[in-house]
């Protein structure tokens, strides 16, 4: 297990970082939904996460994923198997969540990228964490109707394509919250600057698109965004991208 450092940022919203990769637990009275799971390697820490917010992993009423590279889809299917809890995607992202479509970095493009400062030690932090290893859903669902979500937290999927073709964020208007995924992050390992960036573009399968996806992200009512890689940002979201529309 790796350290997680979990913060309540809004009443019953609760950021969990790994170091490497974050997600969010949504609760309410006892039941707990899971944005995000980390990677493969990181079920034990998931599930340590909600016992830490005072919640047993059997109360899991929902999985919900960004995206479907590793290192969000992680261990999802473990979850579902081991807490009967369903996983939503957006519906553009079911086949990439199957493993019937890939939209990810290549390990040879990552291997030539090995010069960006902390490249190396972060290529070493993973592989123990599974990024190796396969990571996907076999029966994803697609969220189910437009508008808030019938589960813990009534988060509003938003989508957000680029990253992936189905990637969405999860608004939460009640509280100004959005869980941006990698549309939006607040720092990563190989990159050089903290606070609110795209990720370096080879990680994008459609940069153009990922870009249009920041102006989605301003217009939402939010001045707070949690992001799958980087600290939490605290302050307007639209003024936090403002910089990154050019």
């Amino acid at each position: 297990m790796s350290e997680c450092e979990t913060t309540e940022v809004a009443d019953g919203v609760f950021f969990v970082s790994s170091g490497p990769v974050n997600w969010t637990l949504l609760v309410e009275g006892d039941a707990v939904t899971v944005v995000d799971t980390g990677f493969p390697a990181q079920l034990a820490d998931v599930e340590a996460s909600v016992r830490a917010v005072g919640r047993d992993p059997r109360a899991i009423e929902a999985v919900l994923i960004t995206h479907a590279h590793v290192d969000h889809l992680g261990c999802a299917q473990q979850l579902s198997q081991n807490h009967g809890a369903p996983v939503f995607v957006h519906p553009e992202e079911l086949a990439h969540v199957r493993g019937q479509v890939r939209e990810s970095v290549t390990p040879a493009r990552v291997l030539a990228n090995v010069w960006r400062p902390g490249a190396l030690r972060w290529i070493s932090s993973i592989r123990r964490l599974g990024v190796a290893s396969p990571a996907r859903v076999d029966q994803p669902q697609p969220f189910p109707t437009p508008g808030a979500l019938d589960c813990p937290g009534r988060p509003v999927p938003v989508p957000t394509p680029g990253h992936t073709s189905g990637h969405s964020a999860f608004h939460l208007p009640q509280h100004g919250v959005v869980i941006t995924g990698d549309a939006l992050v607040t720092g990563h390992a190989i990159s050089r600057r903290t606070g609110p960036q795209s990720l370096p573009k080879l990680f994008h399968h459609d940069r153009a698109a990922a870009t249009r996806s920041l102006h989605t992200l301003a217009a939402l009512d939010a001045d707070t965004a949690l992001p799958g890689h980087g600290a939490a940002h605290h302050g307007s979201v639209a003024d936090a991208v403002a910089p990154l529309l050019g």
